[in-house]
């Protein structure tokens, strides 16, 4: 008789080790609170418009179509990807906006523009980077965080020498670079990583490599897609969705969970396998003589940012916009500190602008624009309806001061996500939109654990290993599924 298995979240990482699990012969149902699938990576349609809610970058392709081939399945069977060119745009002050090209070549003439032998430094730092990218894959990655054996090994202290742990991403940079832009460019990729780049390692710059050697894709169809096939590969293999159907208690026998109460209901299990909000789960479900973690150790992490988001339909296109725009047309340092050392609403935010509509032109209706805006910001903010309003329109702005056009005229479908929505969606520890800070002190082992006090109880996603991201999400999701095989093979 096969085992059973019931998930509580339909997030990537949920979603990756139910079709896992399935894979291998586990009977599955997932139990999501809300009323669709994806977790951050949700859709919603609005007014001719479809809006992915969360993650908007599509990176280290090569990586997830690897987790597609690890459930015997082509990725290419489920969605097609195109390479976006350029990849971004960066807009300065008081200068013209810059885009970052895809061909390596047309990059390494960007970066002699900013600065003598631009070009050539950028390709040693690439090279660099790389190596850091195929050693944490390789060696860190995939490892369930469990013992440090799985990290003292010969193998890997050689080849931990090149990571630069103890260099900060900043450092790494301003050593090999002078230029203002280059350096913005570079240190861009771990600003959602928890930290300021002065106190990421260096290790983090893997991100460069995956930025600007692997490339920026975008999935037909949309972000969306990727939650919508794991769901379609799940459902092939018999698993069960239960839709607005959130953990609500537990009860315990003999140090293993023998029920769950999901949407007033009372339900036997064999293993629980939770991809929801960790903090959430450990602290407000499981019974305290259960819990691994205190609620001072909880309090103790560091974070990493949450987010203010707008989703806009226009009745107009935006001319001067690409698909992805990064605004570093205010001072970052200035907004870093109000995320990292003194938790506050920015008074000058950076602030990133997708629109999707620019190379795929399903998800708008003729003619019009769908833009998705996001300024980052310190988790567990007060957040309200005026604070909401009052940054919207300095985006409107700096938009009309940089592309001369007032998209307040041509508005005509408008939905803002915030603090509090990360809190009643998704649970989200401090309404966190990104997880756990990257630090040394939280990576690796040093994150919470994936298996619990109880036997029959195990964690994935964004706070466990090995990270936020939805690479790394659907990592977790594999990580913990083989975790649960192996256990029942011993």
């Amino acid at each position: 008789m096969a085992k059973t298995i019931d998930i509580i979240g339909a997030g990537i990482s949920g979603l990756y080790a139910a079709c896992y699990l399935s894979k291998n012969g586990y009977q599955v149902t997932v139990h999501e609170k809300n009323d669709s699938i994806g977790g951050r990576s949700r859709v919603f349609e609005a007014e001719g418009f479809t809006f992915d809610m969360g993650p908007s970058w599509y990176w280290m392709p090569e990586l997830i179509d690897q987790m597609f081939e690890d459930l015997g399945e082509k990725r290419s069977d489920y969605f097609a990807l195109k390479r976006l060119e350029p990849a971004y745009q960066v807009f300065w002050k008081n200068e013209q906006p810059t885009n970052v090209p895809a061909d390596l070549k047309d990059l390494k003439n960007l970066f002699d523009s900013f600065e003598e032998n631009g070009g050539e430094k950028l390709e040693r730092f690439l090279k660099d980077a790389q190596t850091k990218y195929e050693v944490a894959v390789d060696e860190f990655l995939f490892k369930p965080g469990l013992k440090w054996g799985e990290l003292i090994s010969m193998k890997v202290l050689k080849k931990a020498l090149k990571l630069d742990v103890l260099k900060s991403v900043e450092k790494d940079v301003s050593n090999r670079f002078k230029s203002a832009r280059a350096q913005a460019i570079l240190n861009f990729p771990v600003l959602f990583l928890g930290e300021m780049p002065n106190r990421i390692p260096s290790l983090y710059t893997l991100m460069n490599y995956a930025d600007l050697k692997l490339g920026t894709w975008y999935p037909e169809g949309g972000m969306g897609v990727l939650a919508k096939s794991l769901a379609q590969i799940a459902k092939q293999n018999g698993v069960q969705f239960k839709l607005n159907s959130a953990l609500e208690g537990v009860e315990i026998s003999n140090s293993k969970i023998d029920r769950i109460q999901v949407a007033g209901h009372t339900l036997e299990t064999e293993n629980v396998l939770v991809s929801a909000d960790y903090h959430h789960i450990e602290q407000n479900i499981l019974p305290k003589a259960y819990r691994t973690y205190s609620e001072s150790y909880w309090d103790a992490r560091k974070l990493a940012p949450s987010c203010l988001i707008f989703y806009i339909g226009l009745d107009s296109e935006v001319p001067g916009l690409q698909h992805h725009n990064l605004f570093f047309d205010e001072d970052l340092i200035a907004h870093g500190k109000t995320i990292y050392d003194n938790p506050s609403w920015p008074d000058n935010p950076l602030f990133y602008a997708c629109a999707p509509s620019k190379t795929d032109k399903d998800v708008a209706p003729m003619g019009k624009e769908n833009l998705f805006f996001l300024i980052p910001i310190a988790p567990d903010l007060e957040d309200t309806e005026e604070i909401r309003e009052r940054y919207f329109k300095e985006i409107v702005k700096r938009l009309n001061q940089h592309l001369n056009i007032d998209i307040s005229d041509h508005i005509i479908y408008k939905r803002s996500y915030c603090v509090s929505d990360f809190k009643e969606d998704y649970n989200a520890f401090k309404g966190n939109a990104y997880g756990l800070a990257n630090t040394l002190k939280q990576t690796a082992n040093l994150k919470p654990k994936i298996n619990s006090k109880l036997d029959n109880l195990n964690f994935c996603g964004q706070l466990t290993v090995p990270g936020p991201g939805v690479p790394p999400a659907l990592i977790s999701g594999q990580i913990v599924a083989q975790q649960v095989i192996n256990k029942y093979k011993n």
